[in-house]
């Protein structure tokens, strides 16, 4: 019996995924760095299809980090072009499918080329609403938190809690459930630091590349067992229930 036939009715409503293991998936089959990443948006194109059908609401996937410009140049080149050639095959089968989606990051660094494909992408999905699909693209944590601090202060606002998540990249959306990364590593690397406040944590050996949706359904299913108490005990949690 498929393991999604088995999970029980909770579920995250927002997964976040920290997508690890690309070069690494390429470089023990002998394959430019490139290849991995390329193997990499077969294996989101299955994420969300994944999700789509499990019916979570949003998905939020970190495909660039703001240190990721430190990387080799060809690597740091052919993301890029492989976030180009991913625009131009995948919006179709997102507007069909009903995702929307966003990108979330500093896209000032990007090519005009380039940023006009994001902004004509999220514009030809605007209307779909099965699933909320963000795109962290020169993404950092702590880049996010500043500049929602700075956009507050321009406008003379008092810095609170509420403000600061409303001005924060996705404050389109709600906190992230469940945060997973794939490759073996056990850190945030940066991602979603505000946000992650209260997520559950979800950590696969998987890489990136062989990540499936049998992998995501046990991650769901690590999810439905956790006791989520949000500063609460567990007797209080109970009686709440």
């Amino acid at each position: 019996m498929p393991l999604v036939a088995r999970l029980p009715a909770m579920k995250p409503a927002h997964i976040a995924i920290v997508m690890d293991g690309n070069g690494r998936w390429a470089t023990n089959r002998f394959l430019p760095r490139v290849a991995g990443h390329r193997q990499g948006v077969e294996s989101l194109r299955r994420c969300v299809q994944a999700c789509t059908d499990r019916g979570i609401a949003v998905l939020t996937v970190f495909a660039f980090s703001s240190e990721n410009w430190n990387r080799p140049a060809d690597e740091v080149s052919g993301l890029m072009g492989l976030m180009a050639s991913a625009l131009a095959s995948e919006v179709a089968a997102l507007q069909r499918n009903g995702v929307r989606i966003h990108f979330v990051g500093d896209l000032s660094p990007l090519s005009p080329r380039l940023r006009n494909g994001l902004v004509e992408a999220e514009q030809a999905t605007a209307d779909n609403h099965r699933l909320v699909l963000n795109v962290c693209f020169n993404y950092g944590g702590r880049w996010d938190i500043t500049q929602a601090a700075a956009q507050l202060a321009a406008r003379g606002e008092p810095l609170t809690e509420t403000a600061l998540t409303q001005a924060m990249a996705l404050g389109h959306v709600p906190d992230p459930d469940l945060i997973v990364r794939t490759g073996g590593e056990q850190r945030l690397s940066n991602f979603l630091l505000w946000q992650a406040a209260y997520a559950e944590l979800y950590f696969s050996d998987k890489l990136w590349p062989e990540f499936d949706e049998a992998e995501l359904d046990r991650a769901l299913l690590a999810y439905s067992q956790r006791e989520r108490r949000f500063g609460l005990t567990t007797a209080q949690v109970q009686r709440a229930a």
